[in-house]
Formats: structure tokens, C-alpha cells, sequence
């Protein structure tokens, strides 16, 4: 798998990044030790977790995995800290009324952001991270004081590279100006496209690299809403079901069907046409897939090989803007 610098740095990553964010809620331990063998093999390095995915069962999935199954020296770990862990409320009952939605707490204090780092370490166990974001823009920290958390960190030896994740692109801007940020994380996909108007024109102003999140939108851009919701699908996921409908539009259906049309031309999956785009827009280092199994996870590492034409990607980014439009 091809390796890209990330920004204006030395960091090198795989330009496919395997996302943790379904183990230990819909991927168990056996099916993720296989997924992270295959990326491996594959020759991917870029492995994405944090404390808050399945409240917390992810990373330490991942911690059980580490040395035994891949190098810790082999891997590009990507974790983050400010975001506490999503504890899945208990079911409605006869007598119990119906939860309210667990909102994440947010605190990038300097004693939060540090604590959630050295329990990270721990429970990977290894020295440092390659990659420790601020999961989440925090108006009640100042920024001074996260910056000199990042600055710190990086200092120690705990961290090698300083990212954020969930900030738009001011406060991206903000924060590099005053802290040593190396990477950023948004959401980039031929449905969400607003990251090109003013995100990827800060970071590269500020030497950040971009790594695309949900550049599948949730799974839309795989064709598989067509003919319908399936019932193991996000859309069909009380917790996701609403986000992913909403999605479901005519703006939607264009893109997906102009998809699909190239993907029959070129004989491949509508998910590989829909990731290849987006790994070779501008200024994008890399991208951040989950998969629920080594199935689903085959498909995506389908589109490292893929070369799409110049013709195919101007169709697929005329259609996604004027759809968009």
C-alpha cells in the first residue's frame, strides 16, 4: 500500500487507515484480529482508535491484539484524548421510561487530555502514540492551554504528532497557529463536500495534513440503500438510523447511481470507485474506513489498486457538485 507524507512533516501513513470504531460493538475480538492481520499484510500502517469508541471496548480490542498478531513498530497508532467514553444506556422496560440519548462529555482541560493519554498508553501498552488528537473543540479551555498540552505531550516522548478531530476549519486554524499540529481529521466524501471550501484551504495554509473521515458516508456511497434499508445496515441501527436517512435524498441517489455506473464500466464496487476519488483529491494524506468484517474490509482495500480515470473522476466530481448544488 502507498505511503504519504502527512502535511509539512516527516509522518508517513498508508493512504487507507483501518478505523476502529466497530470493534466491540459490531465486531468482536476474532473478527478484528483478522481484519488488522489482512491491513497489515496489505501493507497498511495507519490503525485509528479512541477511549470513547463502544465505550472504550475498541482500544482495548486493539490492546489485546498489538505484538502478537502485528508489530507495535509496524503500525501508525492514531488515538485521541477530550472526548469521554459512550456508555450505551440501558433499555426501555415496562416500568422504565426510554433513555435519553448519551451525548459525549467534552473536556480538553490540560488534566483531562493528559489523564485520558496516559490511560490510553497503559492499556496499549505501549511508550507513545504516532498520532493524539483533541477529539473536540471545547470552548470552556482555552486554547493557550490545550496548545501547551499538545506542545507537552509531543515533548515527553508520549506523543509523536499532534492532531485534532471534530473542529471546523477557524478552529482548526486557531489551534495550528499556536500549537504543533500535524494532522487534521473531517469528514470528506462525494456527499459532504463543504471540507473543500474553507477546511482544506486551512490546513494547508498551516502545514496540516488531511485525513478524510467517513469518505463512504455511512455507508451510502456503497450502493447497498438502493432497493431499500438492509437490516444489518447502520440505516436500520437505532443509533445511526435517523442520520443516515436523512441522508437518503435525491441528491443522494444521483451520486450513488453515477457510482454505480462507473464502477459496472470498470468492473469493480461502487465502495472502491467512491474511495479512489477521494484518495486522489488534493491535499487528502489519507482515509479512515471502517469495516464490520474482513469481508467488508476486503472491499475497501480493493480501491488501493484501483486507478481511476480522469475522465470517470471529473464525471463522478460534476455530478457530486451539482447534485450538491
Amino acid at each position: 500500500m502507498e505511503q504519504r507524507t502527512v502535511g509539512r512533516s516527516g509522518l508517513r501513513v498508508s493512504r487507507i487507515g483501518l478505523a476502529t470504531h466497530t470493534w466491540g460493538a459490531h465486531t468482536d475480538t476474532d473478527d478484528a484480529a483478522v481484519q488488522l492481520v489482512a491491513f497489515a499484510e496489505a501493507g497498511g500502517t495507519l490503525v485509528d482508535t479512541s477511549p470513547a469508541y463502544a465505550g472504550g471496548a475498541a482500544q482495548r480490542i486493539l490492546a489485546e491484539l498489538l505484538g502478537d498478531l502485528v508489530s507495535r513498530d509496524d503500525l501508525v497508532l492514531s488515538g485521541c484524548a477530550g472526548v469521554a467514553p459512550q456508555i450505551t444506556p440501558a433499555p426501555a422496560g415496562p416500568t422504565v421510561p426510554e433513555p435519553e440519548p448519551v451525548r459525549p462529555a467534552v473536556d480538553t482541560s490540560r488534566r483531562a487530555l493528559l489523564r485520558q493519554l496516559d490511560r490510553t498508553l497503559l492499556e496499549l501498552g505501549t511508550d507513545y502514540l504516532d498520532i493524539w488528537h483533541v477529539a473536540a473543540w471545547d470552548p470552556a479551555t482555552p486554547l493557550d492551554e490545550v496548545a501547551a498540552t499538545l506542545e507537552f505531550a509531543v515533548r515527553s516522548g508520549r506523543v509523536r504528532y499532534a492532531g485534532a478531530r471534530g473542529f471546523n476549519a477557524w478552529q482548526v486554524a486557531s489551534l495550528a497557529a499556536v500549537a504543533p499540529v500535524t494532522v487534521a481529521q473531517a469528514p470528506y466524501s462525494l456527499l459532504v463536500r463543504d471540507t473543500e471550501t474553507d477546511f482544506i484551504p486551512a490546513a494547508r495554509h498551516h502545514g496540516v495534513g488531511l485525513i478524510a473521515t467517513a469518505p463512504l458516508a455511512g455507508g451510502i456511497l456503497t450502493g447497498k440503500y438502493r432497493d431499500g434499508v438492509p437490516a444489518d445496515s447502520r440505516g436500520a441501527d437505532e443509533a445511526t438510523a435517523a442520520e443516515i436517512r436523512h441522508r437518503l435524498d435525491d441528491h443522494a441517489t444521483r451520486v450513488v447511481e453515477a457510482l454505480v455506473t462507473a464502477a459496472d464500466g470498470l468492473a469493480t464496487s461502487p465502495l472502491a470507485v467512491a474511495l479512489a476519488w477521494i484518495r486522489d483529491r488534493p491535499g487528502i494524506a489519507s482515509m479512515i474506513v471502517g469495516a464490520r468484517d474482513i469481508g467488508q474490509l476486503t472491499g475497501v482495500l480493493a480501491a488501493e489498486t484501483l486507478e481511476l480515470p480522469r475522465a470517470i473522476a471529473a464525471a463522478l466530481d460534476d455530478v457530486s457538485a451539482r447534485a450538491a448544488g
